[in-house]
């Protein structure tokens, strides 16, 4: 996904696929083989995480750098934010300081389309990190299906069987969590691309939260937010004066995100946002991308008190319809995101990948339009 995006999501296919229509072109679907199911490194790429704010430190430890927004308290989360720099994605470590347990929010599988390659650089970093600081993971959060990267989730809820106590959790493994409208995303997308209901209908979340559930993460309470409008099924995860925001609320600069997947709203995100604007002016909205402008280093959170004076969409002062028009205009001039695809694809199965196919190929498909002929 290209950085020069004013700080919007990539579309999904739909538009283009309408206007490829309207034009005479027709649309089919391209399968396209993954060349492993899994190739795991030890450790990550050396990218750089400069510090975002003086209350944040940034360690030397462990190989992929990250930036540290520790606890002050028993009842508020150490935070950990890493940012995955081909996909321009926060990934996040919440975790309760009493107990040592802490959640995942929306980690990367990296993934490579001009080979059809699957590497787990990433994850394998996160887990080494999570095991050098000896924390136990209660859940994996996805805020919302994503089309700009593949999701980890299946991966480290794999690893974490193995490396885990059995007794840490509740559950016999760490449950893969996101909000219970999901469901209606996972059968568009589904039908979409043919995938088989067994591969995702009852395998892919473990747990589907209702609209503003409440649950724990360790001895710390935990919000699963309600936020529509860029999908319909968005969450933002509230934990202390904190809120994981995903991809409705970027960083005050940068503004929102866009609202055309299927069911997605620019009302719904509009009152969203403002639901969240509503919150205490010392509440940290964490960002799930950023896309700086030059000479700007990447930052994982603003305040709600940035975003209210500073946020290019939603600040005091811009009404509704104003934002309205913004946000479609906006949304009518992107493209669609380099990883489209191969995300919905394995995002809407929790991150697992398709059933063997042949002699043992993994394969996924790939829409395209092309001229009738």
């Amino acid at each position: 996904m290209s950085l020069n995006t004013g700080g919007d999501m990539s579309p999904f296919a739909t538009r283009a696929m309408e206007m490829a229509l309207l034009r005479g072109v027709t649309s089919s679907t391209r399968i396209l083989p993954l060349s492993k199911r899994f190739i795991s490194t030890a450790t990550a790429p050396a990218t750089h995480l400069p510090q975002s704010a003086s209350s944040i430190h940034t360690p030397q430890q462990p190989a992929m750098p990250h930036t540290t927004l520790a606890s002050t308290s028993p009842t508020t989360p150490t935070i950990h934010a890493l940012f995955e720099p081909q996909t321009s994605t926060w990934q996040y470590l919440v975790v309760d300081p009493t107990t040592s347990t802490a959640a995942i929010i929306d980690p990367v599988l990296d993934y490579d389309p001009t080979t059809q390659t699957i590497r787990t650089s990433t994850a394998d970093a996160l887990l080494a990190f999570i095991a050098q600081e000896g924390y136990t993971i209660s859940h994996i959060l996805e805020t919302h299906i994503h089309a700009d990267h593949l999701t980890a989730a299946a991966y480290l809820q794999s690893r974490l069987l193995e490396t885990q106590p059995a007794a840490s959790t509740p559950q016999s493994r760490v449950p893969i969590c996101a909000g219970q409208r999901i469901q209606h995303v996972q059968t568009l997308f589904a039908q979409r691309y043919s995938i088989p209901e067994a591969e995702y209908r009852t395998t892919a979340f473990d747990k589907l939260f209702q609209d503003d559930e409440r649950f724990q993460i360790g001895s710390l309470g935990a919000v699963a937010l309600h936020l529509p409008g860029h999908t319909p099924d968005h969450l933002g995860y509230m934990v202390g004066d904190n809120i994981f925001a995903g991809d409705s609320l970027f960083n005050p600069d940068i503004g929102t995100a866009r609202c055309d997947f299927p069911g997605g709203s620019a009302e719904s995100l509009w009152a969203s946002g403002r639901r969240v604007l509503g919150m205490a002016p010392e509440t940290k909205v964490w960002a799930g991308h950023d896309y700086p402008p030059a000479g700007r280093a990447v930052v994982p959170f603003g305040t709600v008190e940035d975003h209210r004076r500073l946020n290019q969409h939603l600040k005091d002062g811009v009404g509704r319809e104003e934002f309205l028009r913004v946000r479609r205009e906006r949304d009518a001039g992107l493209g669609e995101p380099r990883l489209l695809h191969a995300a919905l694809q394995v995002n809407v199965r929790g991150g697992r990948l398709p059933a063997p196919v042949g002699a043992g190929t993994l394969m996924l498909g790939l829409a395209m339009a092309c001229v009738e002929w």
